[in-house]
């Protein structure tokens, strides 16, 4: 009964173990499209937009985190796509308008924001326009979808 008991335990921890390798190796396998990373840099383009006009700038700051994330994921997983160099693009068209908008998120400048928002909109465009993919035409957003998501600063 004993040798059972044990036989029934090694093959649980075997079978863990190797779920366990499964589930590793899966997840450093998956690499997202280029589109879906271009999707989610054009949702977090947007909540900034809510997020400054809001004067939500502690939001503001963390999806310009995420933005950059998003170019700097678009350039590792894609470094070149179908022909177009997106590590040699992505960075030297955004890095200012980036710092720009930073620096307006961290002084707390709507004016400011409003003005690097659209230097970095310009700039998702120009890479666009770069890369052959004109037709992307990205711009300020008018009515939020996020009807989920409040973007005025929260009450502390």
């Amino acid at each position: 009964m004993k040798s059972i008991a044990l036989a029934a335990a090694a093959l649980t921890l075997s079978c863990t173990a190797h779920a366990a390798e499964t589930s590793a190796d899966a997840a450093q396998s998956y690499q997202p499209g280029l589109g879906e990373i271009m999707s989610a840099t054009q949702m977090r383009h947007a909540k900034i937009w809510f997020a400054g006009k809001a004067r939500n700038w502690e939001l503001a700051h963390y999806e310009l985190d995420e933005i950059r994330e998003g170019l700097n994921d678009a350039a590792k997983f894609h470094p070149l796509f179908k022909g177009v160099p997106v590590s040699a693009m992505v960075n030297p068209l955004t890095d200012q308008p980036l710092a720009d908008l930073d620096a307006a998120v961290a002084a707390q400048d709507s004016a400011r924001f409003s003005k690097a928002y659209d230097s970095l909109t310009g700039a998702c465009n120009a890479c666009h326009h770069a890369a052959g993919h004109g037709y992307i035409v990205i711009k300020r957003p008018g009515a939020s979808p996020f009807s989920n998501q409040a973007f005025t600063p929260a009450s502390r």
